[in-house]
C-alpha cells in the first residue's frame, strides 16, 4: 500500500477530528484515507487487527521470512498475508542498517534461501503467499501466457480439391456454364474453428486472495485470442466482456472495478446460474463453447437450485471445467452443500492457485479431451461415500 508523507498527514488530521475513543471510529477513519482501491482493503485489515491483537507482532513477522516446512493444515485456519509480513519485516524498522553500539559483538548473517531456480520457485508458490514483488513477476508471467487455439469440426463446409466428399450443388453449377459437356467433380471438406470460451469467475469474500489474479489471467485470454465472453458473480452476475477487451490490463481492471458491485461478498452460485441459463446462455454457449467455472464452491444458499443450474449449464456447453483454489490440498474434499451438487456436473476439476496450475490450464484447453476426464466418477464415488 502505497502510504506517503501525505497521506501521514491526512490520516493525523483526520484522526485529531474524529478522536481514538473506539477502535472501530479509528479503523474506518484510517480506511477512508489509506485505502484507495479494493485490494487494498484486505491488507489494510489485517495490518490493522494483527497489529493491536499480538504485542510480538514483529518478531512473528520476522519468523514468516524463514524457510519454513510444509505441514498438513486445516482448511479453515487463516494465513498472514506474506505482504503484511513483508511490510513489518525487520527490513522495515527504523535504525535498520545503523552501527552496533559499543560493547555488543556484530551479528554475523547468513543467506538462508535455498539453492533452486527462482523461477521454478515462483511458479509452484501460493499467490497468497507471495511478496508484492513476486505479485508483480506473476502479473508479468501471467501477461505472456498464450493459449494454443484448439481446432473443432463445424456442420459448414469449404472447397477442397483434394477431399473425399462431393459437393453435387457447386458441381451442377459448373457443368452449367461449360455446357454439360463434361462435368468436373467439386469436392469440399468441413470447416474447423476454435470454439467460444466463457469464463465464470467468483468474486465473493472466499475467493478475494485470488480474484486479481484470475482477472489478470481472464484479461490474458480475452486480449489474446476472439470469443471469450467474461462474466464475474459473488451475489449477482456481472457481464465484463467488453472491459476485458483494452489492450492495458490497468484500464481494464479499473473499469471492471467501476462496474462490479459485490467485491468480497456473499456468494449465490445458483442464483447467479440461473441468471446466466436464463438471459446469456442462448448467446454465447453456441458452436460448442468450452465453460470455465472459477469459484471454490462456497454457497451462501447452502446449494438451492444449483444441481439444476448445474446440469443445465453441462448440458449447454461443449464441455464444462471447474476451477477450484481449494484443491491445492490433498486432503480437500467437496463435502458443503454446493461444492457437492456442482461436482457430478462437470467435466474436469482442477486446482487454480498458482503459475504451474494455469499453465496447466492453458494445455488442457488446447487439447479436444472427452465430455468426462477419466477417473472422476470415481473420485466423486470415493468423496461421497465418505462423507456419507
Amino acid at each position: 500500500m502505497p502510504v506517503g508523507p501525505g497521506h501521514a498527514l491526512r490520516a493525523l488530521q483526520a484522526v485529531e477530528v474524529v478522536g481514538v475513543e473506539r477502535r472501530s471510529d479509528l479503523y474506518w477513519t484510517l480506511h477512508a484515507v489509506l485505502v484507495n482501491r479494493r485490494d487494498q482493503q484486505p491488507i489494510f485489515d489485517q495490518c490493522f487487527h494483527v497489529f493491536w491483537r499480538d504485542p510480538k507482532i514483529l518478531e512473528r513477522m520476522m519468523q514468516l521470512l524463514l524457510p519454513q516446512l510444509e505441514t498438513e493444515r486445516p482448511l479453515e485456519r487463516e494465513e498472514v498475508s506474506r505482504r503484511v509480513g513483508e511490510a513489518l519485516g525487520p527490513e522495515k524498522l527504523p535504525g535498520r542498517g545503523e552501527a552496533p553500539e559499543e560493547g555488543k559483538e556484530p551479528e554475523i548473517e547468513f543467506d538462508a534461501v535455498l539453492t533452486w531456480s527462482a523461477r521454478e520457485q515462483l511458479a509452484s508458490k501460493d499467490f497468497e503467499q507471495m511478496s508484492a514483488e513476486e505479485l508483480e513477476q506473476a502479473r508479468k508471467a501471467i501477461a505472456k501466457l498464450r493459449l494454443p487455439i484448439m481446432e473443432v469440426r463445424t456442420r459448414r463446409f469449404a472447397p477442397d480439391p483434394h477431399a473425399a466428399r462431393i459437393d453435387l450443388r457447386r458441381t451442377l453449377r459448373s457443368s452449367l456454364r461449360g455446357g454439360a459437356a463434361a462435368i468436373d467433380l467439386v469436392r469440399k471438406k468441413p470447416k474447423t474453428r476454435h470454439p467460444p470460451l466463457v469464463i465464470l469467475c467468483d468474486i465473493s469474500g472466499s475467493m478475494a486472495r485470488y480474484s486479481r489474479m484470475l482477472l489478470l489471467f481472464m484479461h490474458t485470454l480475452a486480449t489474446d485470442r476472439d470469443r471469450v465472453f467474461s462474466f464475474v458473480f459473488g451475489t449477482r452476475l456481472t457481464n465484463i466482456t467488453r472491459y476485458l477487451r483494452f489492450k492495458d490490463v490497468d484500464q481494464a481492471l479499473a473499469k471492471v472495478g467501476e462496474i462490479v458491485q459485490d467485491w468480497s461478498g456473499g456468494t449465490r452460485i445458483g442464483a447467479c446460474l440461473e441468471e446466466f441459463n436464463r438471459v446469456w446462455s442462448r448467446r454465447v454457449l453456441g458452436q460448442g463453447a468450452v465453460v470455465l467455472l472459477i469459484t471454490d464452491g462456497l454457497d451462501r444458499d447452502a446449494g438451492e437450485g444449483l444441481a439444476a443450474q448445474m446440469e443445465r449449464l453441462h448440458k449447454s456447453c461443449r464441455r464444462l471445467i471447474w476451477l477450484n483454489p481449494l484443491l491445492r490440498f490433498d486432503g480437500y474434499q467437496p463435502i458443503s452443500a454446493g461444492a457437492r451438487a456442482m461436482i457430478r456436473h462437470v467435466d474436469e476439476f482442477r486446482p487454480v492457485h498458482n503459475l504451474e496450475s494455469l499453465a496447466e490450464l492453458t494445455r488442457v484447453l488446447s487439447e479436444d479431451r472427452p465430455r468426462r476426464a477419466e477417473g472422476l466418477s470415481e473420485w466423486v464415488a470415493a468423496s461421497e461415500r465418505r462423507a456419507a
